[in-house]
């Protein structure tokens, strides 16, 4: 195990002790997407640059200390949110266009620090898009079950 912090730009947020990393290209909706999440319950853990570390339970994700708490809410200013210190990433969301999502996506991880993480694409503007994260959330913890045979990855794997 590395003591190595990888920084990242991307977002972080925490529903429970679950940590969802937003990725994706700048102004591609990651701080929004994170604020609509945050205002349905969710946690900051980081916006626009994350650190990760490899922990004993996978991918910790933090803050750097100069942006800890800070979430930037375009047209309205840098403001300071209730954050959380870290946490351990259970999901990755690839924030994309949504023509760029097939409507019966296979289920794919992505590899972040040697660590496979379940990874899915979201349109982050779409009016659904956090229920789209929360429901993703849900089949990977275990608490929703898909309607069919489709594979899901269940935990995030080494």
């Amino acid at each position: 195990m590395s003591n190595e912090i990888k920084q990242i730009h991307a977002t972080c947020i925490a529903i429970g002790d679950n940590g969802i990393l937003l990725r994706g290209p700048t102004a591609s909706g990651k701080s929004d997407l994170a604020l609509r999440l945050i205002d349905a319950g969710a946690t900051l853990i980081a916006d626009d640059r994350v650190d990760l570390i490899l922990g004993s339970k996978g991918v910790c994700a933090s803050a750097p200390a100069i942006l800890k708490g800070l979430l930037e809410v375009r047209n309205i200013g840098i403001l300071q949110f209730p954050s959380k210190e870290n946490a351990f990433v259970s999901l990755v969301c690839e924030l994309v266009r949504p023509e760029e999502i097939e409507r019966m996506p296979q289920y794919t991880n992505t590899c972040i620090l040697g660590i496979n993480l379940p990874h899915v694409l979201i349109a982050p503007f779409e009016t659904s898009s956090v229920t789209k994260v929360q429901l993703a959330l849900g089949l990977i913890t275990g608490s929703i079950k898909l309607a069919h045979d489709k594979s899901c990855p269940a935990t995030p794997k080494k």
